[in-house]
C-alpha cells in the first residue's frame, strides 16, 4: 500500500535526506554515511503507554515532552560499509567506529536543531532532544528512547542483540523529533527481520558479543544491559583521546543484519 503524504511531510523527509547527504562535505568529517531511513510514529500510539508502564518505567510519553504531541519524526543514519568492516576484528572498537559514533551524534544534534527551526518557523512546536546520554545511570534505562520510537514508527524491528534492524541494517545512530504537527504515521510491518526470530537460525550477534551480554533461556532471549555497559566503560581503556567515544558495536558488525534487512 502506498501512503499519500502531505507536502510538509515530504519536505521534512527531503530535508533530512539532504542534510545527511551534505554533512560530510560541509563539515569535513572522517565519517561517511549511507542514505537515512525515515519514519513517523503517531505520538498517541498505545505502544508509548505500554513502554512507559510495562517495559521502561520512567520513560516519557511524547506529550510529556511536547504538550499536545501528535507525531514523532524518527531517522536512522547508517554508517558506511568501510566503518562497519573496520570494527569486526579485536575486542576493542576501532578508531573509525569511535569517530563515527562521535561525529554521528553531532550530526544528529545539528539535524534535530534544523528540524526544530523548520517546524517552529511553520508555527508548530517541536522537541530538540540530544541523541544520547539521557538515561538513568543506575538502572541504565533511557528517559526517552529514540530506538523505541524508531520501532513504533515502523522503520525497523529488534534483533536478539536488542538493536533495531532497518532496511539499511543495524549499524548506525538514531534520532527523533516530537512535534504537535499532524503527520502520517509510517505503516508498521508484522514480520520479524531478525533471522533468529524468523527462522530460529543465525545467533551470530551472540557469538560476536565480547562480554557475553546475551543468552538464551530456552527460546527466551536474555539481555544483560549491565554487562554491555561494563564492556564499554569498565573493561576497555580508550586508545583514542577523542571525547565521548564510548562505543563497542561488536555484536552488530560482521553479522547478516549489519548492512541490510536480511529478510529482504
Amino acid at each position: 500500500m502506498t501512503q499519500h503524504l502531505q507536502p510538509e511531510q515530504l519536505m521534512i523527509e527531503q530535508q533530512i535526506t539532504d542534510f545527511v547527504t551534505a554533512y560530510q562535505k560541509l563539515h569535513h568529517t572522517e565519517t561517511h554515511w549511507r542514505s537515512p531511513v525515515i519514519g513517523v510514529a503517531d505520538a498517541r500510539d498505545p505502544l508509548y503507554r505500554e513502554l512507559k508502564e510495562k517495559i521502561c518505567p520512567g520513560h516519557a510519553l511524547p506529550s510529556e515532552i511536547v504538550p499536545g504531541a501528535k507525531s514523532v519524526i524518527v531517522f536512522f543514519i547508517p554508517f558506511s560499509e568501510e566503518i562497519i568492516n573496520s570494527n569486526i576484528s579485536g575486542e576493542e572498537s576501532s578508531r573509525e567506529w569511535d569517530y563515527a559514533c562521535i561525529e554521528t551524534n553531532q550530526l544528529i544534534r545539528d539535524l534535530c536543531h534544523e528540524l526544530y527551526r523548520t517546524i517552529t518557523d511553520m508555527g508548530w512546536h517541536a522537541s530538540n532532544l540530544p541523541p544520547t546520554y539521557q538515561y538513568d545511570e543506575k538502572r541504565l534505562v533511557s528517559k526517552w528512547s529514540h530506538k523505541s520510537s524508531a520501532y513504533i514508527a515502523g522503520i525497523g524491528k529488534f534483533g536478539i542483540h536488542q538493536l533495531l534492524i532497518t532496511s539499511q541494517g543495524c549499524c548506525g545512530r538514531i534520532g527523533s523529533v516530537i512535534t504537535d504537527m499532524e503527520l502520517s504515521p509510517t505503516l508498521r510491518k508484522e514480520e520479524e527481520y531478525c533471522l533468529y526470530k524468523r527462522k530460529g537460525i543465525c545467533k551470530k550477534c551472540m557469538d560476536r558479543c565480547v562480554n557475553q551480554a546475551f543468552s538464551l533461556q530456552g527460546h527466551e532471549i536474555v539481555y544483560d544491559r549491565f554487562r554491555c555497559n561494563e564492556q564499554i566503560y569498565d573493561k576497555i581503556v580508550p586508545k583514542y583521546p577523542i571525547g565521548d567515544g564510548d562505543a563497542c558495536g561488536k555484536c552488530m558488525c560482521g553479522v547478516p543484519c549489519s548492512f541490510t534487512n536480511p529478510k529482504i
